[in-house]
């Protein structure tokens, strides 16, 4: 029988969830059964089919046998726990909204059973039509596969209302690195920025053991505790990059602009762990510099500033160059040297040279996550700072200000104060 308000639309629904800050579960009423006619009927009324109820007929010779909880044919499961049921969103009590982006809303929520403060992040299903889709699928597999003291925990995946509410369960980070740069009083210093390398590095290096492209570095994307430990959060764009690619190879449409290798922005289909060590280049010159490094508009400025800073490929640079898609379409400046020295005036060469292997122009020569861990830059002086000597700043996603310091006021009649002298 159909429903007089007419079919309902669960995709459209509102939750709860995203209408009140204080969520609490209301337990429906019991409905009251109907009271039913006297079994006394009229002796000339027949009784009708919808009230006489019929008892189930039992063969004596049907045996109910418990069923095993797997199928005959497949082995028993021992390798990998049983699934369980998501939990519900309503577990959780949201505090508070700290952004929004391409992948998702994240939120700050408050676990009703423990207490532990934990972010909700939000998949953006409502313009679905093709099923879940495939990058939220990759960012739950890759935070399950990169489970790291460097990489952001997930916990569980909880749902809502409807089908379009699913929320990713994540340990909450106090800050993000970008955010921080813009509050911060003063930059890193040289032995802070190689704390935060050194955890970067050992976080992406993870990921590529793991064959997992992140395919979205950069400081927003880059959340840290007030104990200086980092952890690279954001895997909507991530992927296993030893799977079949299939026809068409990879997209081009990956990484933020800035952060984007030139081999990308020339067109290849076809790229691996490299395209995520440029990254890491641009995050250490933006840690050095205390502003990103390359600041363009779109792919072509993008591109001019490459070569500005870079100096244009050359056959010993890059001696394929020529084989990418978007290269003759593309006219080079007149030759000129690298101006890194010039842009980085305070760094020692150790750490010049790492930054310089971050940012080769050849895909294959570019330095490896495993090989930048072991660069000389980080055993000279100075030496990286203990994370927890680091300094603790209030943290914007948790709503906190930072408090003005308690000093005195300036003298309110500086003309008319007179010094005590010891004749007083």
């Amino acid at each position: 029988m159909s429903d007089a308000t007419g079919p309902s639309t669960p995709s459209r629904k509102r939750s709860r969830w995203d209408i009140e800050e204080d969520i609490t579960p209301q337990v429906d009423k019991p409905v009251p059964k109907r009271r039913t006619k006297s079994s006394a009927a009229a002796p000339n009324e027949t009784p009708t089919p919808e009230r006489v109820a019929t008892p189930p007929v039992q063969s004596q010779s049907f045996i109910a046998r418990p069923q095993p909880p797997h199928s005959r044919y497949v082995p028993p499961r021992t390798d990998h726990p049983s699934f369980t049921p998501s939990r519900s969103v309503y577990c959780y009590e949201r505090l508070n909204s700290i952004e929004e982006g391409s992948y998702g809303v994240v939120f700050r929520a408050r676990d009703k059973e423990t207490g532990d403060i934990v972010a909700l992040k939000k998949l953006k299903l409502e313009e679905e039509k093709h099923g879940f889709p495939i990058t939220a699928l990759r960012e739950i597999n890759s935070l399950m596969v990169c489970k790291h003291e460097n990489v952001v925990g997930i916990r569980e995946v909880v749902v809502g209302d409807t089908l379009t509410q699913v929320f990713i369960v994540m340990d909450f980070i106090e800050h993000d690195l970008k955010t921080l740069l813009s509050i911060m009083p003063s930059p890193f210093l040289q032995s802070e920025v190689k704390t935060l390398m050194l955890q970067l590095l050992a976080a992406v290096a993870h990921c590529h053991e793991r064959w997992i492209l992140h395919r979205d570095l950069k400081t927003s994307n880059l959340l840290m505790n007030n104990r200086g430990t980092i952890k690279v959060a954001d895997f909507g764009l991530a992927r296993r990059y030893g799977d079949p690619v299939g026809v068409g190879g990879l997209t081009q449409l990956v990484v933020t602009l800035w952060y984007r290798a030139p081999e990308i922005l020339l067109g290849v289909t076809t790229y691996s762990t490299a395209v995520d060590m440029w990254s890491v280049g641009c995050i250490f010159a933006e840690l050095l510099l205390n502003e990103p490094l390359f600041q363009a508009k779109g792919e072509i400025e993008m591109i001019s500033m490459i070569f500005k800073l870079l100096g244009p490929p050359t056959s010993h640079s890059w001696a394929d160059y020529h084989t990418m898609p978007l290269a003759k379409t593309i006219t080079l400046p007149s030759p000129h040297p690298s101006q890194l020295r010039q842009k980085f005036p305070y760094i020692t060469a150790a750490g010049l040279d790492l930054l310089s292997q971050l940012l080769a122009y050849n895909p294959d020569m570019r330095i490896s996550a495993e090989e930048a861990l072991k660069h000389p830059y980080f055993t000279e002086s100075p030496l990286p700072k203990h994370p927890d000597l680091f300094g603790s700043f209030p943290s914007a996603a948790a709503g906190e200000k930072r408090r003005k310091p308690d000093s005195p006021s300036a003298p309110a009649r500086v003309a008319e104060y007179k010094l005590l002298t010891e004749f007083d």
